[in-house]
């Protein structure tokens, strides 16, 4: 059995999908954008949208009482690798030390001409 997780905490779905879904073990989340909830829009620069795609992430995961904490694996999708190291760094920030399984990846293009998006997969 499958749940639908939402919170306005975090930017709403794009497209046909939700922010997340949960079984009774695991928390899956969309992709998540730099987009700042309050204004709907992408953050400006990759410095900015990587912190941004972290906490919308946290925001999806605490409406369910989860935090980075429960990240078993994540998938990182980047423009440009060139940017690897400044969202490498962003990124351990919100660990503190057991980092979770993680693929990156260079694709072409993001939703909303996103610089950065990552999705995950927690455990409950």
């Amino acid at each position: 059995m499958k749940e639908i997780i939402h919170t306005d905490a975090a930017p709403k779905a794009i497209g046909p999908y939700s922010q997340a879904t949960a079984t009774e073990a695991f928390v899956f989340t969309s992709g998540q954008l730099g987009i700042d909830v309050s204004t709907g829009k992408l953050a400006e620069g990759v410095e900015n949208q990587a912190h941004l795609v972290m906490k919308n992430i946290g925001k999806v995961l605490s409406a369910k009482g989860l935090g980075y904490e429960n990240i078993i694996k994540t998938t990182i999708f980047m423009k440009d690798l060139a940017d690897f190291a400044t969202v490498n760094a962003i990124y351990a920030s919100y660990f503190e030390g057991d980092y979770p399984a993680r693929s990156t990846i260079q694709v072409v293009a993001l939703p909303l001409g996103g610089l950065v998006e990552i999705e995950c997969i927690a455990a409950r």
